[in-house]
């Protein structure tokens, strides 16, 4: 399922995306505003709020994209992710120009499309009259590094902090857990400042290769996925499940938690796309009124 499943229309070339999405009162009337694409022939329009979000083989336009981003950081923040202004979310750009990103200078729960900006690997904003994040390089060598990721989420998470200090493997306690610990989930440790030069995007792409995400001790968390509800529904797990065991831990030694095979059998059953997809709903579901 994606945001846009009906027929596509065919709209003038020269007609701006805000434009045209304003004579259509798109996204359950709620868009504030969009950002300007430079030729934009063809949209589609989008399901009711709360549906799954899309994959890169189903996205075919910049304003999608964009879309997607804006619900993905709006759903951040009804997840409690909210650190003033800083964390940002990212989709692919589906014309593969860069990154479709939060701009700087504004929290989750602020953002609408019109705050969403087209960043290349190079840091360029191609589309959007906003300034981007200066740690735009999570974001695009990750990307680059792995053709399957597709969303990209950075936050700085007060629990998955506190437990990347401990230095101590994350174990399947609960639910939460399991994307993590097959192998444990990996530790950025280059460095706990901010990730603003290509090179140590590069590493920090490195460092997660396979895996759901990793933290980031002294910093925060980063997770990955196929698309933005995958994505998202990463970092709020991985947040809850440090949050388990720092709460378990403090209460006395671990003794038990989900061996290998269950982990295997979990991921299949409790965290299917499906699944997953139902959480992201949930957020998607309790965005404020005003919308995307």
């Amino acid at each position: 399922m994606s945001w846009f499943s009906s027929p596509i229309r065919e709209e003038p070339a020269e007609m701006e995306a805000a434009d045209w999405l304003k004579s259509r009162g798109e996204v359950d009337g709620r868009l504030c505003s969009a950002p300007k694409i430079s030729n934009p022939k063809i949209f589609a329009e989008p399901e009711r709020r709360g549906t799954a979000s899309t994959r890169k083989d189903e996205m075919t336009t910049p304003i999608q994209a964009a879309i997607e981003a804006a619900t993905a950081n709006q759903a951040l923040a009804v997840a409690g992710h909210t650190d003033m202004v800083w964390g940002h979310a990212s989709v692919r750009d589906p014309k593969g120009r860069g990154i479709w990103m939060k701009a700087a200078e504004w929290g989750f729960e602020e953002v609408t499309v019109d705050k969403i900006v087209l960043v290349t690997p190079d840091g360029e904003v191609l589309e959007g009259s906003q300034k981007r994040h200066l740690e735009y390089p999570i974001h695009t060598e990750i990307m680059l590094a792995n053709p399957d990721i597709n969303a990209v989420v950075h936050t700085h998470a007060p629990m998955a902090n506190a437990f990347s200090a401990l230095g101590v493997p994350l174990r399947a306690i609960s639910h939460d857990g399991v994307p993590f610990v097959r192998p444990d989930v990996p530790r950025f440790t280059l460095t706990g400042n901010l990730i603003r030069t290509r090179e140590l995007g590069q590493a920090l792409a490195e460092t997660i290769g396979d895996a759901a995400g990793c933290l980031l001790p002294a910093h925060g968390l980063v997770t990955v996925g196929p698309d933005a509800a995958t994505a998202v529904m990463r970092a709020v797990l991985l947040e809850r499940a440090c949050k388990v065991q720092l709460t378990a831990m403090a209460a006395g030694t671990l003794k038990l938690w989900s061996d290998d095979e269950e982990v295997e059998a979990k991921n299949e059953l409790v965290w299917s796309a499906s699944q997953t997809h139902a959480g992201y709903g949930y957020l998607c579901r309790h965005i404020s009124p005003e919308g995307i």
